[in-house]
């Protein structure tokens, strides 16, 4: 396992300054010790609780940036939906963005090839009136991506141990 560290004083301040603040202090933290991507192979040197982390992160500014749709044609759907994310994010107590996924996988499964194709800019817009199926997914998160932020950052409150080793 590879070695995440998090100053105490950049945990303290971070605090301070609210939940994304403090939440984004452990993904720096683990981005930085991976060199700055995540990939196969650096994936393997993460325990399932970073994993889940840089994941919901993904999620969430996949999510508010363009939702569904985008996500998915930016490549990201089977790391979502052919990983244990939902089950992770479950463990969390985070029950309802679990369903959320486990909801629109079937959307995925059934529309996945046309998604993920190559298309120009105009094609990419095209789709979101193509699939009007996922508006009620890219609504639900937006509407408790606060709550879900919370969450995370709470669960990582009392769970430090399984994501950094803090410093002076």
């Amino acid at each position: 396992m590879i070695k995440v560290i998090v100053k105490d004083g950049d945990l303290r301040k971070a605090a301070s300054e609210g939940m994304d603040e403090f939440v984004d202090v452990f993904v720096k933290a683990i981005y930085d010790a991976i060199g700055g991507t995540l990939t196969a192979e650096n994936m393997a040197e993460l325990n399932a609780d970073q994993i889940t982390l840089l994941a919901y992160i993904m999620l969430r500014d996949e999510m508010m940036d363009g939702g569904m749709v985008q996500l998915i044609h930016n490549g990201y759907g089977d790391f979502f939906f052919k990983n244990p994310f939902a089950k992770a994010v479950k463990q969390w107590e985070m029950k309802d963005l679990s369903k959320l996924i486990y909801n629109a996988y079937p959307l995925y499964r059934m529309h996945q090839e046309t998604i993920e194709r190559e298309c120009s800019d105009e094609e990419f817009a095209a789709l979101y009136e193509q699939f009007p199926q996922f508006d009620d997914i890219d609504d639900e998160f937006v509407e408790n991506e606060e709550k879900w932020t919370a969450q995370v950052a709470e669960y990582i409150d009392n769970n430090i141990e399984k994501f950094c080793i803090i410093e002076e």
